[in-house]
């Protein structure tokens, strides 16, 4: 954020401004200085460190990469971006002292390379166990990773947070990807599986993906991604939609078929349909013909929602929902446990770094 951007924030609710003097001088008030921790969240001590902030190319892929697929990343995105780099290197630095290697176990490839074939290759190493339902196949897909010393991580966004991060997911190098936690697994599926079309390529990116929506505009290395994506999920089923007949009103646009792909693969229907566009199989005209009905019966469920909330409120029936917990990575939770048994960390570290109650301690050590 420029100067201007940073100085509205912190003045928020003050009828006289706080202005570049009061914050670039050689002091600043601590009311300041905490009104400005409430943007970045870091703690005052940060703040008051003689120490410059790092620049360095390892610190932050910000400093590694100057553009990104969404061009427009707001605070909550960047404040996301700079846990996981934050952590990345903590983790980094845990493993050396643990003696763990986190050497890449998958060879590199490049946008010449057939993301078809890499994808079929990919599959034979990485695919787990299909299981129908999603949440459970997300994570023996994030345990699969695993094996092959790819780390994955959720972060999930309370229903009252202010800025909501504008990303789906995003990689970071040497092996570590993180997820947006969504209503809808199927694309959170899908964000794992472009995402590990990045690391495959090794190719840093911070992005959101909807790949439901057709978009001429993705570079190189985006279409790439999605089509490695579409061909790893779908499996032997891409060979179907490659024979299928034109989809229009006198086949019902194949609904009863997509449906049962969407069932067997986890890509969603609207996904499906879209790919179906890419390939010519289906006109511009009936495509937004099918994801306009798609998008009234999301419509009507929601709305569904609402009714059935303001039916138990007016009932006085209150309504407990537990906060949603991220899919933990195998290699995480083994890496800190390796590093408590080799003593390189201690009980509050340990509940710090995996965020659980000291009385829960037993259950991962």
């Amino acid at each position: 954020m420029d100067v201007q951007d940073f100085l509205q924030k912190i003045s928020s609710g003050l009828k006289n401004p706080i202005t570049k003097e009061d914050v670039f001088g050689k002091e600043i008030q601590v009311s300041y200085l905490k009104r400005i921790d409430k943007i970045f969240e870091k703690g005052l001590h940060y703040y008051l460190d003689p120490k410059a902030p790092e620049k360095s190319k390892e610190a932050s892929v910000f400093f590694r990469k100057q553009n990104f697929q969404n061009d427009e990343l707001n605070l909550g995105a960047i404040k996301i971006v700079n846990q996981f780099e934050e952590l990345k290197l903590s983790l980094s630095a845990i493993a050396k002292l643990s003696d763990l290697d986190f050497k890449r176990q998958i060879k590199k490839y490049s946008i010449s390379d057939n993301p078809r074939e890499i994808a079929l290759k990919a599959r034979k190493a990485l695919y787990p166990r299909f299981d129908k339902n999603r949440r459970n196949f997300l994570k023996a897909l994030i345990s699969s990773l695993a094996t092959k010393n790819i780390m994955v991580f959720e972060f999930i966004e309370t229903w009252n947070k202010k800025e909501k991060a504008n990303i789906d997911g995003f990689y970071l190098k040497p092996n570590m990807i993180v997820l947006k936690r969504h209503q809808s697994f199927s694309r959170e599926i899908f964000t794992l599986a472009h995402e590990l079309g990045h690391y495959l390529l090794d190719e840093e990116e911070i992005e959101e993906i909807n790949y439901s929506v057709y978009n001429k505009n993705l570079s190189a290395i985006e279409r790439w991604c999605n089509d490695f994506a579409f061909f790893f999920l779908a499996g032997n089923y891409s060979k179907t939609l490659d024979s299928l007949e034109k989809a229009s009103s006198s086949n019902d646009y194949h609904h009863d078929f997509i449906e049962k792909v969407s069932q067997h693969t986890h890509l969603s229907q609207l996904s499906l349909f879209t790919r179906l566009l890419y390939q010519g199989k289906i006109s511009k005209s009936n495509y937004n013909l099918v994801r306009e009905e798609f998008e009234e019966i999301f419509r009507q469920r929601q709305e569904e929602k609402e009714r059935e909330k303001e039916l138990l409120k007016e009932q006085g029936i209150k309504q407990r929902g537990s906060v949603a917990k991220p899919i933990p990575s195998p290699l995480f939770l083994s890496t800190i446990q390796t590093a408590y048994y080799e003593g390189v960390l201690n009980e509050y570290e340990v509940c710090k770094k995996l965020n659980i109650k000291p009385e829960k301690l037993d259950k991962y050590i």
